[in-house]
């Protein structure tokens, strides 16, 4: 196994710059010429090396790789690819300026609606949003084979970054209006929320649980997907916009959310602080010692640092036969970075087969290369005690397809007498998690549905006069760029009801 070399990748998209200008000599390039350049390989690191640092996985695109990719775009009178976008970026027009190398003007074009482009450029699902609407995709079969929309956003992103060009500089704040806000979580709804809000010219105040900015961000999403120097990064340059952040701020528990309007003097409020109780399978023996969430287990090696064993005193489990129980992003994350933490061997228990997995299809296969064993058509219905009264191993059951279910997929079906004992030391469950009860419990009256999240109109206003709501405490688990939307979308309510 082998990653793709950066400098390999290069060489050979600047011979194909070179190739598609002698074909410009004669005349511009047509539909056909542009549906002829292959999709650009994304560089990342050797799998087996990979597997044992906390480096990020993938390099990003060089200039070449990127304008030669930006070639492969048709320019779509109707732009399918922005009704993919949530927050609706420019793409068509981006993508133009970048293939003309005016990086500039291609990062100021993604800032007018996405505060946040080197973070969903890498890990928003681009293949099941813009990228699933593209023509040229569409033409070719599928999303794969679509503009690689997410990895030039990327590359424009961190290329405005490095070479501090004045696009790439925080936003400007509006003029004062006299009238405060309060933002409840900072994670990417509450970010693009407080942005907003503060280039609107309103007072901004995030409070935060953690003592670290970001969110999912943070303690969800391992550094070797998104190094947290890129998150630290938009909160300092919220810093600079002049909002104020209040860490290791409990909106629920230090005070609560309706004396921050009524007795704090906060204007509105919004409330973007994202689905964080885990859940378990409840089954016999998921309470012994050696059982994590995924959540637990994510948050100590990636907010508290666990992997850092030199220079952090966070405790992790030792482990070397690991069970993730799961087939989402999450899960994916959880297995790599078992790898990562010493783990000699991890697999994937998923109920339904390889076509049902709700993870990226990158995800999926970056866990493959890096020797994640995947047992699908598998789940376990009890978690078994070793002679230690630690978690000894599982009784897993064989499934089968059945019938759609609600969702449009087939519903697993256990298979009678496939009980099996499967040996594990550590169990890791990462099949979702539900909204955090405690802001719902301590508000009078705010609405929520049977799920716990917060029920909100079409504008994102909740059942609480001045009262806002976005992100995953609506949705349940999104995206980075859904929620991103829903801040986005609130902000304007919320200046409204404030003019």
């Amino acid at each position: 196994m082998s990653g793709f070399n950066k400098d390999e990748l290069e060489t050979e998209a600047r011979r194909g710059l070179d190739a598609l200008k002698a074909k410009t000599a004669d005349k511009p390039l047509g539909p056909r010429d542009r549906m002829a350049v292959p999709v650009q390989e994304m560089p990342c690191q050797n799998p087996e090396l990979r597997r044992s640092n906390m480096e990020e996985v993938t390099s990003g695109y060089g200039e070449c790789q990127a304008r030669l990719e930006a070639e492969r775009c048709l320019q779509c009178r109707n732009a399918p690819c922005v009704q993919g976008c949530p927050v609706g970026v420019h793409i068509p027009e981006f993508i133009a300026k970048l293939r003309e190398g005016e990086f500039a003007a291609a990062a100021g074009i993604i800032g007018e609606t996405n505060l946040l482009p080197s973070i969903c450029g890498r890990v928003c699902p681009q293949e099941k949003q813009c990228q699933a609407q593209c023509t040229l995709g569409k033409s070719l079969g599928g999303p794969a084979k679509a503009v690689q929309i997410g990895r030039l956003e990327r590359f424009v992103a961190d290329r405005a970054e490095s070479s501090k060009a004045p696009a790439a500089a925080a936003p400007a704040a509006g003029h004062s209006t006299g009238k405060r806000v309060a933002v409840i979580g900072a994670g990417p709804a509450g970010l693009t929320c407080a942005a907003d809000l503060r280039r609107q010219g309103h007072e901004v105040t995030v409070y935060e649980a953690l003592q670290k900015a970001g969110g999912v961000m943070v303690y969800g999403i391992p550094e070797f997907r998104l190094p947290k120097a890129l998150v630290r990064r938009e909160a300092d340059n919220l810093a600079r916009l002049g909002v104020r952040f209040e860490l290791d701020f409990l909106v629920g528990r230090t005070r609560p959310l309706r004396a921050l309007l009524d007795e704090d003097g906060f204007d509105a409020a919004f409330v973007g602080t994202g689905a964080g109780l885990p859940k378990f399978m409840n089954i016999p023996g998921e309470n012994l010692v050696g059982v994590f969430s995924a959540n637990e287990y994510l948050t100590r090696a990636n907010l508290m640092r666990a992997y850092d064993k030199g220079r952090a005193a966070t405790p992790i489990y030792a482990s070397r036969r690991v069970a993730v129980l799961g087939g989402g992003n999450v899960a994916m994350d959880s297995a790599r970075m078992a790898l990562r933490l010493g783990a000699e061997e991890v697999h994937i228990l998923y109920r339904r087969g390889r076509e049902e997995l709700p993870a990226r299809a990158e995800e999926v296969h970056h866990a493959e290369e890096e020797g994640v064993i995947f047992d699908l058509l598998s789940s376990p219905d009890q978690v078994l005690a070793g002679d230690d009264g630690r978690v000894g191993g599982l009784n897993v059951v064989n499934f089968k397809l059945g019938e759609p279910d609600a969702s449009g997929r087939r519903s697993p079906v256990p298979i009678e007498g496939s009980g099996h004992f499967v040996p594990f030391d550590t169990v890791i469950v990462a099949i979702g998690n539900g909204s955090n009860p405690l802001i719902a419990k301590t508000t009078p009256n705010l609405d929520v549905d049977r799920h716990g999240h917060i029920v909100v109109d079409k504008k994102q206003k909740t059942s609480l006069d001045r009262v806002y709501a976005g992100g995953d405490i609506v949705l349940g688990s999104a995206t980075v760029i859904l929620a991103m939307g829903e801040g986005r979308r609130a902000a304007a309510a919320i200046g409204e009801i404030l003019q």
